[in-house]
C-alpha cells in the first residue's frame, strides 16, 4: 500500500487490528496502536481502543484490558459506553458478574449512563450463576439508573428461575413484566415450555402452548421442537408424531431436527415400523436425513434385535451421501454382537477397515484387481466356498455365514434392472464327488429394484428364508416389506 504511495488512514489500522484480535493476537494489535500514535495523521481514537479492549477481555486478560483503558484516557479519549459494555461482559463470562455490576459505580463518575445491553448483560450474567435473588435485585434496581427492563432482560429471569426449578420466582417475573407493560414473545412462551418439558410435565408444557395460541403469538419450529422432545421423553411418540398436523395449521414446516426426534421416540418405544415410517415420510417431503437420523433408525433396529435391517442403512447413507463415522460402524457391530453374532461384528468392523484402506489403493491398482474379478466371472461353476458343503438332506458341514459371499452377481431378468446382490454357490454332495447345483441369491444388504411404470416403484429387500426344493437347503435371504 505505502509502496503504491497510498497512506494508511485510522480506519485502515482500525480494520488490521481486529483482524489481529479475531485471530487472538492482541499483542500484534497494540504494535499497530504504538505506530498510529507515532503518525500524525493516523490518530487512534475511541473505536481503536474499544478493539483492543475486546480482544483482550476474549483472551480472559482483563489486567491487560484495563491497562488499554487507561492508555485511552491517557490519550485523552474517555471510555465510552461501549467500552464498558465490553469488560462487563468479559466479567460475566468469567463468573464474576458482580464485578460487571461495580463498573456502574465508575461509568456514573465518568457520567457515562448504561443502556439496556448494559443491564442485560449483568442480569444474564447473574443468572447463569444461578444467583437468581442478585438478577431480581438488579432488574428493580435499572429504575434508579433510567433504563426501562425490556423483554431479552425478563426472558434471562425466567429461564433462570426455571434451571433452578423456582416456578414462584417464574410467576413473580411474569407479574412484574405486566407491572412494566412488557407483553411475552414466543422466546418467553418457549422457555416456560422448554422448563416444563425438561421436568416431565407435559400437562403443564401444552398448557403454555395453548396460552401462547390464545395470545395471538404463532408458535415457531423452536416451540415444536420442545413439545415433541418432551413428548418423546415422557414415552408418548404418538403425541409427538401428531404434531406434523398443527405444523401445518400454523405454515410451520417440520426439518430434519423433529423427524430424528420422533424417529428415536418410536425407536425407544422398540416400533421400528413406526420410526421407518416417519422416516420415509421425511424423504417424501425431500428433508435429507443428517448422521444422527441415520445412528438412530441404526441405534433402533440394535435394540430391536434386527442388526440385518441396521446394516442395510449403511447401504442407504451412501445413497443419501451421508458417510458413516467410526460410530456408526461400532453400532452396526454392537446390534450383531447384541445377539450373541460376534463374528459378524467383527465382520462389519473388518469391512469397514478393507473400505478404509481401499480407498487409499492407487488407480493402477484398482485396475488390476477389477481385471482379476473379470476374469474370475468368467468362470462361475468353479467358484469354491471353503467350509460350506450341503448334504442330501439338508445338513451342512459347517455353518453357512451370510458373509461368504460372491459380489458382482446381477439379475437378468426384465423385472429386476440391475439389482446390485450377493450370490452364494451352494454344492450337494453325491456318492463320491461334489457338483454346484444352482446359485442361491443371499441378500445380506438393501436393494432397490426398478419395476417398470407400475404403481409400486420399488421393492425393499431385506431377510427371508428361501427353501431349495431340490436339495432342501435352507438358506436366509432377507425379508421382503413392499412399499
Amino acid at each position: 500500500m505505502e509502496e503504491s504511495g497510498c497512506k494508511p488512514t485510522t480506519s485502515t489500522f482500525n480494520t488490521l487490528i481486529k483482524g489481529y484480535g479475531i485471530v487472538g493476537k492482541p499483542e500484534e494489535a497494540l504494535k499497530l496502536l504504538e505506530l498510529m500514535l507515532q503518525d500524525e495523521n493516523t490518530k487512534p481514537n475511541d473505536r481503536t481502543y474499544n478493539i483492543i479492549v475486546r480482544a483482550w477481555c476474549s483472551e480472559g486478560k482483563m489486567n491487560q484490558a484495563w491497562n488499554v483503558v487507561y492508555k485511552m484516557v491517557a490519550s485523552g479519549i474517555q471510555p465510552d459506553v461501549v467500552t464498558y459494555n465490553t469488560l462487563a461482559r468479559a466479567y460475566a463470562e468469567n463468573g464474576e458478574t458482580y464485578m460487571a455490576e461495580r463498573l456502574m459505580f465508575e461509568m456514573q463518575n465518568n457520567k457515562v449512563n448504561p443502556n439496556e445491553r448494559t443491564c442485560g448483560i449483568i442480569v444474564n450474567g447473574y443468572c447463569k450463576e444461578g444467583s437468581m435473588t442478585d438478577a431480581l435485585r438488579f432488574v428493580y434496581r435499572m429504575k434508579d439508573l433510567g433504563v426501562q427492563p425490556n423483554l431479552v432482560v425478563f426472558n434471562s429471569l425466567i429461564k433462570g428461575f426455571l434451571d433452578i426449578t423456582d416456578t414462584d420466582g417464574v410467576d413473580e417475573v411474569l407479574t412484574s413484566m405486566e407491572e412494566f407493560e412488557i407483553k411475552p414473545d414466543v422466546i418467553t412462551f418457549s422457555t416456560i415450555m422448554d422448563g416444563w418439558s425438561s421436568a416431565g410435565l407435559m400437562e403443564k408444557c401444552q398448557e403454555v402452548f395453548n396460552d401462547m395460541i390464545k395470545s395471538d403469538i404463532e408458535p415457531d419450529i423452536h416451540a415444536f421442537s420442545i413439545l415433541a422432545k418432551g413428548y418423546v421423553r415422557a414415552g408418548e411418540p404418538e403425541k409427538a408424531e401428531s404434531l406434523m398436523t398443527s405444523m401445518g395449521k400454523y405454515g410451520v414446516h417440520p426439518n430434519v431436527v423433529i423427524f430424528t426426534t420422533i424417529i428415536s421416540g418410536w425407536c425407544t418405544a422398540g416400533k421400528m415400523e413406526h420410526a421407518w415410517s416417519v422416516y420415509e415420510k421425511m424423504c417424501e417431503m425431500e428433508i435429507t436425513p443428517n448422521l444422527k437420523t441415520f445412528e438412530t433408525l441404526i441405534w433402533g433396529y440394535g435394540e430391536a434385535r434386527h442388526p440385518w435391517l441396521a446394516e442395510d442403512l449403511l447401504n442407504i447413507m451412501e445413497e443419501k451421501g451421508v458417510h458413516p463415522t467410526k460410530r456408526t460402524i461400532q453400532l452396526v457391530a454392537e446390534a450383531w454382537r447384541a445377539i450373541g453374532l460376534v463374528t459378524e461384528a467383527m465382520r462389519v468392523l473388518n469391512d469397514s477397515d478393507k473400505e478404509n484402506r481401499r480407498d487409499k489403493i492407487p488407480d493402477q491398482s484398482l485396475e488390476i484387481i477389477s481385471r482379476k474379478q473379470n476374469l474370475s466371472t468368467s468362470y462361475p461353476n468353479v467358484l469354491q466356498i471353503p467350509g460350506v458343503v450341503v448334504s442330501d438332506n439338508g445338513g451342512s458341514a459347517a455353518n453357512i455365514r451370510g458373509h461368504m459371499l460372491v459380489r458382482g452377481f446381477e439379475f437378468s431378468a426384465e423385472s429386476m434392472q440391475h439389482s446390485a446382490t450377493k450370490t452364494m454357490c451352494l454344492t450337494q454332495t453325491t456318492s463320491s464327488a461334489l457338483r454346484v447345483q444352482q446359485p442361491l441369491i443371499i441378500c445380506r444388504r438393501q436393494s432397490r429394484v426398478k419395476l417398470g411404470c407400475s404403481g409400486i416403484s420399488y421393492i425393499h429387500v431385506r431377510w427371508c428364508k428361501y427353501i431349495n426344493e431340490e436339495t432342501k437347503a435352507v438358506a436366509v435371504i432377507g425379508r421382503i416389506p413392499w412399499f
